[in-house]
């Protein structure tokens, strides 16, 4: 599976994530589900057809962490995020967004509405 490095351009102080990036339908329904813990440097970025609201709701069935939850635009703009906790049915952006990072608790502060990330592919 592809990986990216995230970095927030608007706060550059903020630690990389080196994420999974899920394109597919499977790789994003799959997520962190069945997963206890969720390293500080990792995180998953679900990548939607397109961009909108109900495209981009999650769910936390069969997760068993909570996570720091991050909605951008087709800008990388961060739109919405949310402190989503295990086992609850359904989160939804309050704006369309056309990915949505999935990130331990811990980087809850990390990310806020407005700031601007970077993608960049991992070479392997």
């Amino acid at each position: 599976m592809k990986e990216v490095i995230i970095t927030n351009t608007t706060q550059p102080n903020v630690k990389t994530v080196k994420a999974q990036y899920c394109d597919s339908f499977w790789s994003r329904l799959r997520g962190f589900t069945f997963r206890r813990r969720i390293d500080f440097k990792e995180g998953l970025l679900l990548v939607q057809g397109r961009q909108n609201r109900l495209d981009a709701a999650i769910h936390m069935l069969g997760v068993f962490t909570d996570l720091a939850v991050i909605w951008l635009n087709e800008d990388q703009e961060v739109v919405d995020r949310r402190l989503a906790r295990s086992w609850r049915p359904l989160y939804v952006p309050r704006h369309p967004a056309l990915y949505i990072l999935e990130l331990a608790p811990e980087r809850w502060e990390d990310f806020q509405v407005g700031d601007r990330l970077n993608f960049e592919t991992v070479c392997a």
